[in-house]
């Protein structure tokens, strides 16, 4: 497995002994001795070389017939970057399967939404992943069983639910055949304290309330990302204040409100959760990771940007910096609309007066937040004449709203292929798209590269520069121009205050 981690062996084995935090998510270990697999920062003591095997993903590990180590518990390692740079096919497939598309159908009929073969496909994710698809979905399902039977008081009945099992009994089997324990014997050790947790944050009138960890790469920049989402708070949706981040949510099951903050003295986001069905909970914890940005490896972005002696300052001076995303994919579609050519507070205030026009009011509001952001068939019905829009900026949000509601965007699609059909929206150019991609998608390499701060950033005090010698310029920043982005945007603001 050393040369799907395209790192030599001895390379590997000093990761390993040196148990630094900063390889935590790059691989996994697993041990032929005792057949159980741990995060290079598990506390057990270390197992000789001649034990040691190494995998890309625990999923490869799982498959390979390794356990999960219930000390150092590797689905709450952050997300592998072995995943990165595989094919455009199988980046496609492993977002799906991140989404759930495995959970109700079979590997055929995945392969040909995929647009492949299902052997092809199998054949792909062994080369790139070192698991097959099915592996992968059933590793993802039981990590994500495990933490709610470790976190939350939920029933295991709907836990079974939550984690994409069709009946109690395949999950109870699969559990077994993994863990060598029943659910209710892990839950035994260790669910006192992650009810204890959950009871702590719920208080009273919020029974319904889950609350689960997201573990992220220190360092994090919270002050920054909080900020970056405060000054674009849509009144009635979102809330950020002392107490963190939290807004509501359309659900198929109806409303919801999460809120999200960080956990004193670890390296953490606490997600709370309220009015949601135990189906929704693992699409939820995805979004959270994509908007608060908990999978990205801040230190090997930081090597890549501090190169260029544009960037070496801002990366210097706030390290942990993230990419703010946005929950849902057409509400960003809507603000970055909103806010061509315009400041973020003007732009905050069109929201606001959509959200009142055509957003669902909440049943019963609390501690103001009052309405759903409005889905895109809420648009097309709703009278959007007084909102204070232009009438292009009008008849952008209205080609957009019906774009998503005959299903012309696949946001399933590359992210290539999906700026390019943003593109085809009327009143949708480069720059609004790859803004979209980068909130939205949370793609690490978008790049609005006829944005005006950033052509002024990179000409350092002369003339600002062209967008196509922007590109130029940033082409030594690849893959993570979205981090340069985020990067140059703070340093800009930092120097207007």
């Amino acid at each position: 497995m050393s040369a799907t981690l395209q790192l030599e062996h001895r390379v590997l084995e000093r990761a390993r002994l040196s148990r630094d935090p900063r390889f935590d998510g790059r691989f996994f270990v697993a041990v032929t001795s005792t057949g159980i697999y741990c995060r290079p920062v598990c506390p057990a003591p270390t197992p000789k070389s001649a034990h040691v095997r190494y995998f890309a993903s625990a999923a490869a590990a799982a498959e390979a017939g390794f356990r999960p180590c219930l000390r150092c518990r590797p689905e709450a390692a952050p997300g592998t970057p072995a995943w990165l740079g595989t094919s455009a096919v199988v980046r496609r497939a492993l977002r799906l399967i991140q989404q759930g598309a495995l959970d109700e159908t079979g590997v055929e009929q995945f392969a040909a939404r995929i647009g492949v073969g299902a052997r092809h496909l199998h054949r792909l994710f062994v080369q790139h992943v070192g698991a097959s698809p099915s592996a992968l979905a059933q590793t993802r399902r039981l990590q994500f069983a495990k933490r709610l039977l470790d976190e939350t008081s939920l029933p295991i009945t709907q836990i079974a639910l939550a984690a994409g099992f069709g009946s109690l009994r395949r999950f109870n089997d699969a559990f077994q055949q993994t863990y060598e324990r029943a659910p209710r014997e892990l839950r035994g050790r260790g669910h006192a304290g992650g009810a204890r947790r959950a009871a702590s944050s719920t208080g009273a009138g919020a029974a319904d309330q889950v609350v689960l960890r997201l573990a992220y790469r220190p360092p994090y920049d919270w002050q920054h990302l909080a900020a970056f989402l405060a000054a674009r708070a849509i009144a009635g949706v979102e809330r950020v204040d002392q107490r963190g981040y939290a807004r509501t949510l359309m659900l198929p099951s109806g409303a919801a409100i999460i809120g999200v903050r960080p956990v004193a003295h670890a390296n953490e986001l606490e997600l709370s959760v309220r009015g949601a069905p135990a189906s929704a909970l693992f699409e939820l914890t995805q979004s959270a990771r994509r908007v608060f940005d908990l999978s990205a490896d801040p230190g090997l972005t930081a090597r890549a940007l501090r190169a260029d002696p544009l960037l070496a300052a801002p990366v210097r001076r706030r390290p942990g910096l993230r990419i703010p995303g946005i929950w849902d994919p057409f509400e960003c579609v809507v603000r970055a609309v909103m806010g061509q050519q315009i400041s973020v507070a003007a732009a905050r205030t069109f929201a606001a007066r959509l959200v009142r026009r055509a957003g669902q009011p909440l049943a019963r509001p609390e501690d103001g937040l009052t309405h759903v952001f409005p889905a895109p068939a809420a648009v097309l019905a709703a009278d959007l004449t007084d909102l204070g829009l232009t009438c292009a900026r009008t008849a952008t949000l209205i080609a957009a709203a019906r774009a998503f509601v005959d299903g012309t965007l696949d946001w399933n699609a590359p992210p290539d292929e999906l700026v390019a059909a943003l593109q085809n929206v009327p009143g949708i150019g480069a720059w609004t798209a790859q803004y979209i991609a980068l909130r939205a998608l949370g793609e690490p390499d978008a790049f609005p590269a006829a944005d005006i701060v950033l052509r002024r950033m990179a000409a350092a005090g002369r003339r600002p520069l062209s967008a196509r010698a922007l590109e130029r310029r940033a082409d030594g920043w690849r893959p993570w121009r979205s981090y340069a982005v985020m990067h140059l945007w703070c340093a800009a603001s930092e120097a207007a205050i």
